[in-house]
């Protein structure tokens, strides 16, 4: 059966439908007194929007306490879980050609926050059950499309989900490359912290896992000539208002930093020339490079490539300041050995960190039986069978399942546009996505 010839029958609705998603801003609220809302409304309408879908689709659906939920497909006693996410990062609209929450469509491609991450996989795999039920194709395993909504801050929305619903024995999350990844980096998450107060005050960035595309500075000094000059000599955009200097950067997924120009980064290492700030020295020495070669804190692994580093939030005032640190490790590398290194530099510029949080290195055999299927599947409609399976940086929904991997829904060759600004899924690999989804679905479910 060809999918792919019957799925292209669907892509009007399935367009409307993604764009529905796409313009509810669903980026984290935090609203710990609201039952009902307890990460905000955009992301309780977001859930609540795929589960009425599911609904009219015809699927059992469950909603676990508004802040996850699944929709279900087929029979018996296992599961086969398709882990997604409806929350997204923040969008800064003036970096945008289009408004990224509006859904549009243009040119063969739909802009919106979370077109690729993770709104576009959510409806690609609805469709995909959809298109099975309309086949009256019935797997012998339950399909589940589990739904979460916190994946980019803290997982208490899977975590939840698990809490009271049954572990998949396997699945896949929709959330990274095709032709599929066997392996995520691990994620440590430092915080540093300076007790002392600045004359200098710097804002960059709200979140660990995204590179600032924006810096601000406060210095009250006649540095204008000066910054203009470093700005000019580095090729970065800014400008000085009254005191006050403003760098814009590129905002990049932290799994892949060297995408993004770190606004944060760039800034201090104009501002060390002009101030005694621990933080600011600390990041000019030690952060420059996203790798940490010029700290001697660098590690490469021959499957998993590099350990990365982004400096997500940098904030400083008054009353002292704080970093954010984001890195991807690979595996086999030794933390204690890191961190004790780290440790000293750290006392060198009289600072304090924590270890905000650790989710160590996902890993697959790549010779497992469902991982050939979903290959295959993938092959079937690509005739790809050249670019080889990998490891990434990326730290998905594959790693709260005790045996998942991710599997698209970006195709190779295609620009990285996660966490960017005009993100933006094409229609021709959403439709190519669904139709891959659908083989692997139908030869998963019949899978013994």
């Amino acid at each position: 059966m060809n999918f792919l010839n019957i799925i292209n029958k669907y892509e009007d609705e399935m367009i409307n439908d993604l764009k529905g998603l796409l313009e509810i801003e669903s980026t984290l609220r935090e609203n710990p007194d609201s039952a009902d809302a307890p990460f905000g409304e955009g992301i309780r309408n977001s859930l609540n929007y795929v589960l009425d879908l599911g609904k009219r689709y015809g699927f059992d659906v469950k909603n676990v306490d508004n802040i996850a939920g699944h929709i279900e497909y087929g029979s018996g006693d296992e599961i086969v879980g398709i882990l997604c996410h409806v929350d997204v990062v923040p969008a800064d609209a003036a970096e945008w050609e289009h408004n990224p929450f509006a859904g549009t469509v243009t040119a063969g491609r739909i802009y919106g926050r979370g077109a690729v991450d993770d709104k576009g996989p959510t409806i690609s795999v609805l469709y995909a059950l959809r298109m099975l039920k309309d086949l009256n194709i019935v797997p012998k395993k339950r399909i589940r499309l589990i739904i979460g909504t916190d994946e980019e801050s803290g997982w208490r929305g899977i975590k939840r989900y698990f809490q009271k619903c049954e572990m998949p024995c396997f699945g896949f999350s929709p959330d990274a490359d095709f032709p599929l990844i066997y392996g995520e980096k691990g994620i440590l998450r430092i915080e540093i912290n300076d007790t002392l107060p600045s004359e200098i005050k710097v804002k960059s960035g709200n979140r660990y896992n995204v590179v600032p595309a924006l810096a601000i500075a406060e210095i009250n000094r006649p540095l204008e000539k000066e910054y203009l000059r470093y700005l000019g000599e580095n090729g970065l955009n800014g400008y000085f208002d009254n005191g006050t200097l403003f760098l814009k950067g590129k905002s990049a997924h932290a799994m892949a930093p060297d995408l993004g120009i770190n606004a944060a980064v760039k800034l201090t290492n104009f501002l060390v020339d002009y101030t005694e700030n621990s933080l600011i020295h600390f990041s000019n020495d030690v952060l420059t490079d996203s790798r940490l070669k010029k700290a001697g804190l660098d590690f490469y692994d021959s499957e998993m490539q590099d350990l990365t580093c982004n400096l997500g939030i940098l904030e400083i005032n008054e009353k002292g300041g704080k970093a954010c640190l984001d890195l991807r490790y690979p595996i086999r590398w030794n933390k204690d050995r890191f961190l004790r290194s780290f440790e000293e530099k750290i006392l060198n510029y009289k600072l304090s960190y924590q270890v905000i949080e650790d989710k160590p290195v996902h890993y697959i055999d790549k010779d497992e039986s469902e991982i050939k299927i979903l290959h295959r599947a993938y092959i079937k409609y690509t005739n790809d069978d050249k670019t080889p399976l990998k490891t990434i940086g990326g730290g998905t929904y594959a790693r709260a399942l005790k045996k998942g991997v991710a599997f698209g829904i970006v195709f190779p060759g295609r620009n990285d546009v996660v966490h960017q600004a005009n993100e933006y899924i094409s229609i021709e690999d959403l439709i190519v996505a669904t139709a891959i989804y659908a083989e692997a679905v139908f030869q998963l479910g019949y899978d013994k």
